[in-house]
């Protein structure tokens, strides 16, 4: 309960802050105007002290997901509003001491100056329009499932591989899913463009092996000629549940492959398969999770996954993050033509319009969305299916990818 102490206080001095700033637009109204803005302003903390205490006393793991997830999104999307609109209040309080202060040097009588009508409804703007575009994020876009076709030019790519058609979806974080129905909407996509093979690059789940089993039988009718092959990402490991030690890891790693299984998609750790390709052989090499980031784990073994494939000309590697790819693969596994990777999530925010892009993941990650080429070698980074944190995208939407090699 502890924890809660400093959110709490945050909280209630945020709250006294704006209601005092706001309470001046209300002064040449009615009664009735000033006491229902009293009470729906007040109405909020309350609601948010309550939902805390819910979690404290362990009481909204019980509640359903549907509910729990938007409402937890919707208070830090109104507190972040008016965190915003405060800093335009605290610009205008700076004003108003400062004036007051040069005033009263000057021997002047008191003056205590009137709140900026502009910085008021400059706070309001502020406040507002991004509370309205992360609503509308949630609200609208977290299934809404784009199509991307891409063609991967392969220089010196057998005959027998050009046009092959690869599906990629990643990121499922199945854990934050709050409705099951609109999946298959996603999963329909896929299906309709007949792939023939379907990779899955990492993050079944947020943090337990279990979040997955109330969507296998969704996620289960995934179908394609050369089957589905899949690998793990971070949130994979059952590193992030508090209190967890090594053997509550082991028994969610084997839930996990057990998963897998029940998916009916082929779970490989430091692995390859050799596909029969039209009677040409293709290398599918899949690691566990290696980044250059220290916070994430670096558990995969590129050349123990890539042990047999030496004579295969055609090698697609499936591995997590993609800062694996300048790492390990460009310039010193120039065999491998193809890498696919997820985890950026696009940061489920940004712009994408044709000749710009911005997304404060590119701040982060060299490479976190779409294609990426350096010499015969590409990179790429699926946007996700799914979400984690925020319940919803904004101009970076989930992601279902086709990409057909063709020889360059």
């Amino acid at each position: 309960m502890s924890r809660f102490i400093v959110p709490i206080i945050f909280i209630l001095a945020l709250d006294t802050y704006g209601f005092f700033a706001l309470k001046p637009l209300f002064a040449d109204r009615s009664d009735r105007s000033a006491q229902l803005f009293t009470i729906i302003w007040w109405s909020i903390p309350m609601i948010t002290l309550a939902y805390m205490a819910s979690i404290a006393f362990n009481i909204e793991p019980s509640w359903p997901r549907a509910f729990s997830i938007p409402a937890r999104a919707l208070l830090f999307i109104i507190y972040f509003a008016k965190f915003i609109g405060s800093g335009f209040f605290l610009i205008d309080d700076l004003r108003r001491i400062l004036t007051a202060g040069f005033r009263a040097f000057g021997n002047t009588t008191e003056y205590w100056p009137d709140r900026s009508k502009f910085l008021t409804q400059m706070a309001i703007i502020a406040g507002g329009l991004p509370a309205a575009v992360l609503s509308y994020g949630i609200i609208r876009n977290p299934y809404r499932y784009e199509l991307y076709e891409v063609d991967v030019p392969v220089k010196g790519l057998s005959p027998k591989h050009h046009g092959l058609r690869i599906a990629q979806i990643s990121d499922i974080h199945s854990g934050s899913f709050f409705r099951s129905e609109p999946i298959r909407d996603g999963i329909k996509l896929l299906n309709d463009q007949s792939p023939d093979l379907v990779c899955f690059t990492g993050d079944l789940v947020n943090s337990k092996a279990d979040e997955i089993e109330p969507f296998i039988d969704i996620f289960g009718e995934i179908n394609s000629k050369l089957g589905s092959y899949s690998i793990i990402g971070n949130h994979d490991y059952g590193d992030y549940v508090p209190g967890w030690g090594e053997e509550e890891k082991a028994a969610n790693w084997q839930l996990l492959e057990r998963n897998h299984q029940r998916l009916g998609w082929d779970l490989m750790r430091n692995e390859n398969r050799i596909l029969d390709v039209n009677g040409e052989p293709l290398a599918l090499i899949g690691v566990e999770n290696w980044s250059t980031i220290d916070r994430f784990p670096r558990s995969g073994d590129l050349k123990k996954a890539s042990a047999g494939t030496e004579g295969v000309l055609t090698k697609v590697l499936l591995s997590h993050d993609p800062t694996h790819w300048d790492a390990e693969i460009v310039g010193q596994r120039e065999d491998i033509q193809l890498m696919l990777a997820g985890h950026t999530h696009g940061f489920q925010f940004g712009v994408e319009i044709p000749g710009f892009r911005w997304s404060p993941s590119q701040y982060l990650y060299d490479q976190w969305a779409g294609l990426y080429q350096k010499g015969n070698q590409h990179l790429y980074v699926n946007r996700g299916f799914g979400f984690l944190g925020y319940p919803g995208r904004v101009g970076i939407l989930p992601e279902v990818t086709i990409l057909r090699l063709v020889a360059a």
